[in-house]
Order: structure tokens, then C-alpha cells, then sequence
């Protein structure tokens, strides 16, 4: 079998809302800048009006001359065009089921493209070559991996986009999710530094409103977005943690490792993060200064399932969570299922990206009472369904 080609697919879509799709947007690094703080969130499309959002999305397709086609997706654009500019021509005409041949080369390849949108080109990729891997085998990824440890995997609802200053909306949308059958949920704070005491003191009260609603026995997490510097931090920290977090994530940009250590040493809320590193050698920094306790590598930016099988074992030696980052439902279960449960208890289910990022797939793959169950389709069930494309074009380098 060889690979014949990669193609890339910018496809549209409509999804019916109830409302806008964005109520509100997570705090950024940028709203340092009070220009910027007010910025709309548009991520994946555009509202057309009150009850409908209009998708644009691409996704790559890797074709063999045996007929198998391996899928990955939703990717950024760029990184979609740079799949097809700079590693279609090192891929095409090789044997797709190399997947660690073909990760070196790619890698090696792209020597000003260790991090971003280079490394989420890698990933997907890697990814829609697992997908032909399992379509040859006849198996779903999982039972590849060497087969799962449990039959479900407990997700996380993960509330970004969600009204975060309305504690009345909050309450409603949180039990409603508990009511579901979700066990955790995460919640995204609105203001930083810069928002001073009364930003500062909404953030309280969002925590203070989710324990109060959902209460003792119920995991909280709170995501910072890498926005927070280090003395608002400790505050922040110090104001929230008798509501018992289950963790605080991303507080800090990436690279200021030493200051998640210093935060770490201030704080009992254990600390998560890392979704925006790349590669294990970016996340052996992490591991070995001792930043986290929970590390969150996308699957579709960190370089690949096959990266983060590497991470994952990795952190394992030094007895750390791996919870990745939920960007792809699809193949994060595949992931999930086959890591112990006590390094992987949940998988994060990002409710309104979800709705958004498995709009186009024949297969959406959603929890049940709380639960992601196991599919059994071969490969990574990436189809798409042309039902659902009202638009498309081939994307051209």
C-alpha cells in the first residue's frame, strides 16, 4: 500500500442555535491591552443570526492506491495548507502504515517547525494516518493500542463559551450538565490582572457560585488561559481554595515554566496545563522542573497520537495525569481508553466545540449519562457526512 496523495477540504455548514453560539469568551494574554480586552469570540464561524451559525472548516485527507482514506480534522487553516505545501511531498508514494518512520521525517523536515502551526500540521497528519492504520487492521484505534482498561471514559464538561458573569445563567447551565451525568465540569475565567478588584472579585464569585450550586462532592476546574501573571495568581489562589478546585489550569504562558514552579510552591490547588507545548521534549521541561501535576497535550497540536502515546509514558514515571486536551473528541477516546485510569480518570468534552468540531463527521461520537462510550468502526471514524456540507472547495498550494 502506498500513499497517492493529500488533499485538503475547506467545507460549510450551518448549525441551528438557541441563541448566540459565543455567550461569552474566556480571558486571553492579549487583554493585557484594554483594546483588546473587549474583543468578540469567533472561533469557527460566524453567527448568521439568533438561531443559526454558519461553519467553515478544513480537514485533511490522506488517499492510498489500495482505495483506504485516512481523515483528520478540524484543523486551523494555515495548518491544513502547510500539510499540503510541506509534507504531502515527503509523505506521497510511501507505505502509510510507517507511522513512526514517517513521524521522524516529518519532523526532521520541518527544522523551523518544532511548535505551532507547522507541529499541528504534523499532527493531524499523524493522526489521519492512524485512521488508515485501523481501516487496514478492521479495528478501532483503541484495540491496536493494546486494548481498552475500561468500557467507558468519564468525560469532563467543559464549559467554554458559556455566560460567565451571569451567576443565575451559571447555575442553570451547571446543574443542567450535572443532570446530564457529567461528575466534573471546568469553567473558563472572564478577567485578568488587568481587570483589577473587580474582575478579580467576579472570578471569586464564579468559583464561589459553582460550589455552592454543585456542591461538595463534585470536581471543579478552573481554566486561566495562561493570562494570569504570577503575584495575581497567588491571590487568586489564595481567595478560591477553600472551594477545592480540582485544578487550576494555565495560568501562565507556557515558556514561564519557572513560574508555574514558583506558583506551585504558594498554592495547595494542584496545577494543569501545557495544552500549548509541543513534542516531548517540550513537555520533559515541564516534567523534570516539576511544574504540574496534571499535563493536557492536544493530540492535534502536540505532534500527533503517536507523540502523545510518548508523553504520556513519560509522564507516567514520574506518577502525573495525562487528561489531553479536548480539541477532537474522535480521537481522544482512542487515547483515553487505552491509558490506566488512575493516570487518565477523565477526557475532556468541550461542550460548545464539540457541537462546532463534530458537526461535519457522519459519526459524532458524544457521552452518554456522563460517559464517552468505546466506538467500534475501524480507524478513527473521522467520515465526513456530505449531508451536512452545503459548500465546499479543494484547498490548492
Amino acid at each position: 500500500m502506498k500513499i497517492t496523495k493529500l488533499r485538503g477540504r475547506r467545507v460549510v455548514g450551518t448549525i441551528n442555535t438557541d441563541g448566540p453560539m459565543w455567550e461569552d469568551r474566556l480571558v486571553r494574554p492579549i487583554d493585557i491591552y484594554p483594546e483588546h480586552r473587549r474583543d468578540p469570540w469567533r472561533h469557527g464561524g460566524e453567527q448568521v443570526d439568533d438561531t443559526h451559525f454558519r461553519l467553515t472548516q478544513y480537514f485533511i485527507e490522506i488517499h492510498t492506491d489500495e482505495g483506504v482514506v485516512g481523515t483528520a480534522g478540524p484543523i486551523w487553516p494555515d495548518s491544513a495548507h502547510l500539510a499540503l505545501s510541506q509534507l504531502a511531498p515527503i509523505i506521497t508514494g510511501r507505505d502509510p502504515l510507517a507511522t513512526e518512520l514517517l513521524w521522524d521525517q516529518m519532523h526532521r523536515l520541518q527544522v523551523h517547525g518544532r511548535q505551532g502551526e507547522p507541529m499541528l500540521a504534523l499532527s493531524a497528519v499523524d493522526c489521519a494516518l492512524w485512521d488508515i492504520k485501523g481501516q487496514v487492521f478492521g479495528q478501532p484505534l483503541w484495540r491496536i493500542l493494546g486494548g481498552p482498561t475500561r468500557t467507558e471514559v468519564p468525560a469532563y464538561a467543559s464549559m467554554l463559551g458559556f455566560a460567565v458573569e451571569d451567576f443565575g445563567l451559571v447555575r442553570e447551565r451547571a446543574l443542567q450538565h450535572k443532570e446530564m451525568g457529567f461528575t466534573a465540569q471546568k469553567w473558563f475565567f472572564r478577567h485578568g490582572p488587568m481587570s483589577g478588584h473587580d474582575g478579580l472579585r467576579k472570578n471569586v464569585a464564579l468559583v464561589r457560585t459553582l460550589r455552592d450550586t454543585l456542591g461538595d462532592d463534585y470536581d471543579i476546574m478552573l481554566d486561566c488561559w495562561q493570562s494570569m501573571n504570577f503575584d495575581y495568581a497567588v491571590y487568586l489562589c489564595s481567595r478560591i481554595e477553600e472551594y477545592r478546585p480540582r485544578w487550576l489550569e494555565e495560568a501562565f504562558m507556557p515558556d514561564r515554566i519557572d513560574t508555574h514552579v514558583k506558583l506551585k510552591a504558594k498554592t495547595r490547588i494542584p496545577l494543569s496545563g501545557a495544552e500549548h507545548e509541543y513534542t516531548r521534549w517540550g513537555f520533559k521541561r515541564f516534567i523534570e522542573k516539576g511544574a504540574l501535576d496534571i499535563i493536557q497535550p492536544d493530540i492535534y497540536w502536540c505532534g500527533g497520537l503517536s507523540e502523545t502515546l510518548k508523553i504520556a509514558a513519560y509522564a507516567t514515571v514520574h506518577d502525573l495525569i495525562t487528561i489531553p486536551h479536548g480539541h477532537s473528541t474522535p480521537i481522544g477516546i482512542h487515547f483515553s481508553a487505552v491509558q490506566s485510569p488512575i493516570h487518565t480518570p477523565y477526557q475532556e468534552y468541550l461542550v460548545k466545540w464539540n457541537d462546532i468540531n463534530l458537526h461535519f463527521l457522519k459519526n459524532p461520537l458524544r457521552p452518554a449519562e456522563g460517559s464517552i462510550p468505546l466506538p467500534e468502526a475501524p480507524g478513527a471514524n473521522m467520515a465526513l457526512d456530505p449531508d451536512k456540507i452545503e459548500a465546499e472547495e479543494e484547498l490548492r498550494v
